[in-house]
């Protein structure tokens, strides 16, 4: 499959209170605020070397507007404009982004909203903020779980393996892995990427009938102990823990997630491995194997099971499907939508 896509740019998410939750990311999280344009919040990850890796917008509910990534050479957009077109996916060109050229905005088929752009202003971060690693775009922030980068984002679809299929070759994405439950043909959850990372985006299985909704942000950071440390703070903060420290199987991981106060999921994760391999083939994994917690020691709370903005319905995670999930897994509700295959 020929590369086109270089990397996840950046997020766009909905808050009802953007500064509550600009608040948030900066004093407990370690980002800081770069930009304020309007009504929206744009915020960096200190190792990003683009301007932003977040933009905070108001809106009724938690969700993602848009995933923003970069291509990976200035003919690559035009030539996924044109695969898009191909598929009758119709979107819009738009030059309003701060630091980003040219970039084209569309819906996919399973209700995402995807930004592509090629071109974007080198990076120079203020001297205040300027590191001594000439290869830093800056210095390391010092508080907060100060995360580096954005690292991925994982959505709900009612349809998992149609949904990897699609963005695979449609865009060009690498199927990584795939969860499947222990007693049924369901694929509960998938991963793929544009580099050499396990992921840098996730689907897991959704039963609502409200299209383009987000499970999870995430951020990475340098070091397993950042996410022991981040706890510690985050408790201290009074923000609980929703589940972790742990490991991941599937990408192997070390991960923690919490919310932010819009309820919004974020995780950090640190470590995982690197693949190189051009003609990976998918690997398949259950719940039993410790696709989600490889240490196989604490049960998932059922918290994890919501996705974002609130919908009936259940979804599913890397650690499988609650019980009342795969019971609606039974019934023709599965064949209809491609969910067992």
């Amino acid at each position: 499959m020929k590369k086109l896509l270089g990397h996840i740019a950046h997020l766009e998410i909905t808050a009802p209170e953007p500064e509550e939750s600009a608040k948030f990311y900066v004093e407990r999280f370690g980002m800081r605020i770069v930009d304020r344009l309007g009504d929206r919040i744009y915020l960096r990850c200190w190792g990003d070397y683009d301007r932003y890796s977040l933009v905070i917008a108001p809106g009724d509910d938690a969700s993602l507007a848009t995933m923003a990534w970069r291509v990976d050479y200035p003919e690559a957009l035009d030539e996924l404009v044109g695969r898009l077109d191909e598929r009758g996916i119709s979107g819009f060109w738009r030059d309003d982004l701060p630091a980003v050229g040219r970039a084209y905005e569309f819906v996919g088929p399973f209700g995402h909203s995807m930004t592509l752009f090629w071109e974007v202003e080198p990076f120079t971060t203020d001297p205040e903020f300027a590191s001594v690693y000439p290869d830093r775009p800056e210095r390391r922030a010092i508080h907060g779980a100060a995360p580096r980068f954005l690292d991925h984002v994982t959505v709900a679809s009612t349809d998992v393996e149609g949904f990897a299929a699609w963005y695979s070759e449609a865009l060009g994405f690498r199927v990584m892995a795939k969860t499947y439950l222990d007693h049924a043909p369901v694929n509960v959850f998938t991963v793929l990427t544009t580099n050499e990372k396990s992921h840098d985006l996730g689907i897991v299985l959704d039963t609502s009938d409200r299209p383009g909704r987000v499970h999870h942000i995430a951020f990475w950071t340098d070091h397993p102990e950042d996410l022991v440390r981040t706890a510690d703070l985050m408790l201290e903060a009074s923000v609980p823990i929703e589940y972790g420290p742990s490991i991941h199987g599937i990408g192997e991981q070390n991960f923690l997630y919490f919310r932010e106060p819009s309820g919004l999921r974020v995780e950090v994760n640190s470590g995982g491995y690197r693949n190189y391999v051009p003609d990976w083939e998918a690997r398949r994994w259950t719940p039993s194997a410790g696709s989600n917690n490889f240490f196989k020691n604490w049960n998932m709370p059922d918290s994890m099971m919501e996705a974002f903005p609130a919908a009936a319905g259940l979804t599913a995670t890397e650690d499988g499907a609650s019980p009342q999930l795969e019971k609606a897994l039974a019934n023709p509700w599965a064949t209809t939508t491609g969910a067992a295959r």
